[in-house]
């Protein structure tokens, strides 16, 4: 699992006065073999080798570089077994290796700077939410970190309960009983405590709750605001015979149904905006179009949307087709998916990309866009 702690790490890298190489190269293991995929890491790293060899740097900058090749293609000796993309952060001299799977594919590049280039990882991540799942009883509570297609037990938190809140009679019945309750309460107050540490830190984007149907609703009257405001669901589950296995689908379900929540309002949003006129695209050529002028700021593309087209590698024209680039007159080079060229173009740019899962009215137009400004005419 690509953890927070982990992005965090990358995020906070720098070479300290040597060169770091990063590095993005997609994987495509149904598609291609592994030969191919070592060839095109090979072809990557031969474009630093010359750096490894300048003599304007310094001798311990060339040597981490050395090493850096080294390192990177032993690394990716293997293709990854899951479609998607590898990013690799490196400098040698200073001890550092970082290693990340993508769940999407990215443009293969691969850049030599002091810090490491973030903006491809974090325009994939970004999609994606990192929830927490809290699965109660009135003695012990599980959280879970839920993220991408996998999920992980972060830590149990146990207290005291009484074995038989029920095994007194009148009066004293009562008594033990408010003291059953008192404990629950003390038990999820803590718990609550603990999340609103973990939510505090930024790590979480969604939280979720499982548990019996009796206990969950108490709970959940006990979440505050900044909490509730974070909860899209919750589920039924017994915690001591559910299976981690369990515990994913059942998560997983309720952050589907939410992400595709999202994406219907954001297509609402893109449809709504064009209606009034507001800064916005819709249909594949007028979004190729904002993309070439770097005016996305938010693009949706549906899910399942693949369309040939032509690229100017100089100015960054996209268009589904063409001979030669209207702005500077150069050659257009021909590519099989114009859709992909359009969504790492607008992570580039610092925009958001969004892929459209559920059918919606997008599916029909391919792509649509909320822009910064009005587009000029083409």
């Amino acid at each position: 699992m690509i953890t927070q702690d982990q992005v965090d790490r990358i995020l906070r890298l720098n070479g300290n006065g040597l060169p770091l190489v990063s590095l993005y190269i997609p994987a495509e293991p149904d598609r291609t073999g592994r030969r191919a995929f070592l060839t095109r890491v090979a072809s990557l790293l031969d474009r630093i080798q010359p750096l490894a060899e300048d003599r304007s740097l310094e001798h311990a900058a060339r040597l981490s570089l050395r090493e850096d090749i080294a390192k990177i293609g032993k690394s990716l000796e293997e293709e990854p077994h899951r479609p998607g993309a590898v990013a690799v952060f490196s400098c040698s001299g200073n001890g550092v290796y970082e290693q990340v799977w993508l769940p999407r594919s990215t443009r293969e590049r691969i850049v030599v700077d002091a810090d490491p280039y973030v903006r491809p990882m974090l325009g994939v991540l970004d999609e994606y939410y990192r929830t927490c799942a809290v699965i109660v009883d009135k003695g012990t509570g599980q959280v879970w970190e839920h993220y991408i297609d996998e999920a992980r037990e972060l830590e149990t938190i146990r207290d005291r309960t009484l074995r038989k809140p029920n095994y007194a009679a009148g009066f004293a019945e009562n008594r033990v009983r408010n003291k059953a309750d008192e404990l629950s309460k003390r038990h999820y107050r803590r718990l609550v405590g603990e999340l609103k540490q973990l939510f505090g830190t930024g790590r979480f984007d969604l939280l979720v709750v499982g548990g019996h149907s009796y206990e969950v609703p108490v709970f959940t009257e006990f979440l505050p605001r900044e909490l509730r405001d974070r909860l899209i669901g919750s589920f039924t589950v017994d915690r001591e015979t559910a299976t981690p296995e369990d515990i994913k689908q059942k998560v997983q379900e309720l952050v589907s149904d939410h992400a595709h929540q999202e994406q219907r309002q954001l297509v609402g949003e893109i449809l709504e905006a064009k209606a009034a006129r507001r800064p916005s695209a819709v249909g594949l050529d007028e979004t190729l179009w904002a993309a070439s002028l770097a005016a996305i700021r938010t693009l949706a593309v549906d899910e399942g949307a693949v369309a040939p087209g032509v690229v100017c590698d100089r100015d960054g024209l996209l268009a589904r087709s063409g001979k030669t680039c209207p702005l500077c007159g150069e050659p257009l080079r021909e590519v099989p998916d114009v859709i992909d060229e359009l969504t790492q173009s607008v992570i580039d740019d610092g925009g958001d990309v969004r892929h459209i899962e559920p059918e919606t009215e997008l599916r029909a137009h391919q792509a649509g866009a909320l822009l910064r400004f009005e587009l000029p005419p083409q």
